[in-house]
């Protein structure tokens, strides 16, 4: 039987913690770690059962058997349990089973094929609903994942930030891309924000660091991989803490406040934001006439049949802008965003001259 879970950002003051192995591997270590957890302020102990892996031949979980192991582990320390599902008999084991929280994984939100069948099968149920991101950075994927599972009635649901794929993996295993997670938020506000820093560091060195900016950033809560024994796991063993581990992350969590009362400072933060204010309007209108100038270059270019794109004139501009960027104090990656995010409206622009198109 499926206990009722509250509301996900009522189960604990913040952050919602929810925490354990990336695989359930045996009875006896699933007990193990959820004992261990929840001596550390976990509300939710999580577990893979079926695990998708990349390559054939890896360990890809126990399986249905593994649920009433999760379950129980979880209710005899006071935890609620959650597990991934892909299709919808995954759905209905883990209904069967008495899971009480389902997540969609990555490699799930990417189709919606998956996510609707995982949905239709969620039709009349009344159970929280964790939706992590697509592994590729697409937005309207991972807001169309959540409506699906909205459509099906589901009212609990918590959005799981676990970064991107990318070929170039110098620092993270995922790409955490900030900017994406705070802007389905910023178009999501009701829906609470949970970061996945094990997935996205995929080692144990970065994890702490990749908390700490969640709550920077107002994150809602934190899923973090957990094993009684990490040296032992199945799979994923770089990126499992110990349950002592997590605890001392934990700890040592600074949880800043979303508001303050202070007048000085309220008074203060409003003086500073009005010149930010006037500044990005300033930056606004600067950018409207620098298209003027593009419009005419694109006229003039189309007059005298010269092609859109001149290389040497633009690897002058990226020289020249970032040098002078960097000396101001600028960071390389604001001015590479900046420029080529200019770059590409003044393509699009002479595009429009060059082919008689409507102008903006």
């Amino acid at each position: 039987m499926n206990r009722e879970v509250p509301q996900l950002l009522q189960l604990t003051t913040r952050p919602l913690v929810i925490a354990g192995p990336c695989s359930v591997e045996n009875e006896a270590q699933i007990h193990a770690t959820a004992a261990m957890l929840a001596k550390e302020h976990v509300s939710i102990l999580r577990g893979g059962v079926w695990k998708p892996r990349s390559r054939p031949g890896t360990f890809s979980g126990i399986g249905k058997e593994a649920l009433d192991w999760l379950v129980a582990a979880a209710q005899t320390n006071g935890l609620y349990s959650a597990v991934e599902v892909a299709t919808a008999e995954h759905v209905a084991q883990s209904l069967a089973a008495g899971v009480d929280i389902l997540w969609i994984g990555a490699r799930s939100t990417v189709s919606p094929f998956v996510v609707q069948e995982i949905a239709d099968a969620l039709q009349g149920i009344n159970i929280p609903v964790l939706i992590k991101n697509p592994i590729n950075p697409d937005l309207e994927l991972w807001m169309g994942a959540i409506e699906r599972i909205q459509q099906a009635g589901i009212t609990n649901i918590a959005a799981i930030h676990r970064g991107f794929s990318s070929f170039d993996k110098k620092q993270y295993r995922n790409v955490p891309h900030w900017e994406i997670p705070l802007e389905l938020k910023r178009r999501m506000p009701d829906i609470p924000l949970i970061c996945d820093p094990s997935h996205i560091c995929g080692t144990k060195d970065l994890i702490a660091h990749v908390a700490q900016r969640a709550m920077d950033l107002n994150f809602d809560g934190l899923m973090i991989e957990a094993h009684h024994a990490p040296e032992q796991a199945l799979s994923d063993k770089e990126q499992q803490l110990s349950p002592k581990e997590l605890g001392d992350l934990l700890r040592n969590l600074v949880i800043r406040d979303v508001h303050s009362d202070n007048e000085l400072f309220v008074n203060q933060l409003l003086l500073l934001r009005k010149k930010i204010d006037k500044l990005d309007f300033d930056t606004l209108e600067l950018l409207a006439e620098r298209n003027k100038l593009v419009k005419d270059i694109g006229r003039y270019k189309k007059e005298n049949n010269v092609s859109i794109f001149q290389p040497d004139r633009w690897a002058e501009i990226v020289q020249t802008r970032s040098k002078y960027g960097q000396e101001i104090g600028l960071s390389e990656e604001l001015i590479s965003d900046l420029l080529k995010g200019i770059h590409r409206e003044s393509i699009h622009l002479q595009t429009q001259i060059l082919n008689n198109t409507k102008e903006k």
